[in-house]
This record gives C-alpha cells, structure tokens and sequence, in this order.
C-alpha cells in the first residue's frame, strides 16, 4: 500500500509565530484554511509540517497525518484489526477523504486521501 507522505500535526494557537519560525528553517506556507496550517520544503513537497488550532470535523486533532493512495483500502484493514476509530471514514469540504484511528501507543493518526 503506497504512502504518498507522512507529517507531523501540532497542536497551536500561534500559527503566525510558527509559520515564522518554520521559515527560518526553509519552510514556507502551502495551505492555510485558518485553523489548519501546512508548511513544506520548496525542494521536497513530502517534507512537510501541519499546525492546527483545532480540527473542524474531528472531535480531537491528530499527532500525524499518513497521505495513502487509496484509503477506503486502508480503513477496511484498520477496521478489520480491531484498532479504535476516532473518527470515521469520510469526505471533507476541503478536497480530502480521511479517517483517524488510535495507535498502540496512544497517538492519534489522520489516515487521508486527496481526492
């Protein structure tokens, strides 16, 4: 099963601060819906970072995010394991379908396709 990309979510409330000091790191902002922010290297679009005030949809926000290609797929084998679904396998306003299910170690996974 292809993995397109795997980041980290953070937790803030100061997505400018962030953004900021990302940037002198060579980040650079490539979505910002306001209370999700993604930053990626301009020579490596698969190193990326998200900050999140919160999740619109989702009653908690994820510790990661894994980008799949096919993620119907992945949600029937995550079902089938047994593991927690935090938030169910859906569509979003955005331009994503996507799931979150908890890890061995307590973490949160945003599970996502792009659509």
């Amino acid at each position: 099963m292809p993995i397109r990309r795997a980041m980290p979510d953070i937790r803030t409330e100061a997505m400018e601060e962030s953004r900021d000091f990302y940037g002198l790191l060579g980040f650079e902002e490539v979505m910002n819906l306001g209370w999700v922010m993604t930053l990626g290297s301009p020579s490596n679009p698969t190193a990326q970072v998200t900050f999140m005030s919160h999740d619109k949809t989702a009653p908690v926000v994820p510790d990661m995010s894994v980008e799949v290609d096919d993620v119907d797929t992945v949600y029937a084998a995550v079902r089938e394991s047994g593991a927690e679904i935090v938030h169910s396998l859906r569509d979003e306003e955005w331009g994503v379908r996507r799931f979150f299910v908890r890890d061995p170690n307590g973490r949160v996974i945003n599970v996502v396709s792009h659509r």
